[in-house]
């Protein structure tokens, strides 16, 4: 069954992340598979999980690599195929629920960005993930994800509303944190061309974040071993530097890998 999630929200997702800054994150990726994959392979294939509108899986498609998008909205994979038919990379996207992975061959390279996994509701569903992550990964494959930190949801995010103004879309966005969930309420207001007039539309987005010794423990269970972790907001500038977790960090980079044996 696929996801109604962001089937407002997809039409205006790169207008509002535009700070998300794709290529700097896609170059720190490319480095962190340089130095930490180790399979059999050319390592060239990579699984895109929670691609959305498919900006992160455009640039990691321009470093050569051979990538699957992979995303539960239908509305996010249609700005992902609208991308593609502009940059004729050769990326190919699905639409699957990432708890329920299903692919044809084993995975070099999985990564997971911008807090994707966080929007599961539970330990159980990340648990979930992570078993198909290490089912379909190569031995000495990677999997490389980040998640909001605990800080971040309640310290950054807690009971704030954040306004948007751009010439595409004005937007709302407010934020209720209830225990370590963060529940976001967007509204959309948006010209309509023929009309002149604006239109509203709404989005409802939770988030849960986790101690990072509950998402080690679950990296563990799923057979996958860790093998470092870093401040993911940090040094985009420079791909080959990387601070690491304190404790006002705000997102956490984790690497992980499938052992050869």
């Amino acid at each position: 069954m696929f996801s109604l999630e962001y089937l407002n929200f997809a039409e205006f997702y790169d207008t509002l992340t535009q700070n998300v800054e794709y290529p700097k994150r896609a170059a720190k990726i490319d480095f962190l598979i340089q130095k930490y994959l180790r399979t059999d392979t050319e390592g060239r294939l990579l699984l895109d999980l929670a691609c959305g509108s498919g900006s992160l899986s455009e640039e990691l498609a321009k470093l050569n690599y051979d990538v699957i998008g992979v995303d539960n909205s239908p509305a996010m994979l249609n700005q992902a195929m609208l991308k593609k038919l502009k940059s004729s990379l050769p990326i190919q996207y699905l639409c699957q629920d990432m708890k329920e992975l299903d692919m044809f061959g084993t995975i070099d390279i999985t990564v997971c960005m911008l807090d994707s996994l966080n929007h599961l509701q539970n330990a159980d569903e990340i648990l979930q993930v992570f078993q198909k992550v290490s089912l379909f990964a190569q031995p000495g494959g990677l999997f490389i994800f980040d998640m909001n930190t605990l800080y971040k949801h309640h310290e950054i995010l807690k009971d704030k509303i954040f306004l948007y103004d751009t010439e595409q879309v004005f937007c709302t966005w407010e934020n209720r944190l209830k225990g370590d969930t963060v529940e976001m309420q967007l509204t959309f207001f948006a010209c309509d061309e023929e009309s002149g007039g604006y239109y509203r539309s709404d989005e409802f987005i939770t988030e849960t974040a986790y101690p990072v010794s509950v998402i080690e423990n679950l990296l563990k269970e799923s057979g996958l071993e860790l093998l470092a972790e870093f401040d993911a907001d940090k040094n985009l500038d420079t791909p080959e530097q990387f601070s690491p977790v304190s404790e006002t960090t705000e997102r956490i980079l984790f690497i992980a890998q499938k052992p050869l044996s």
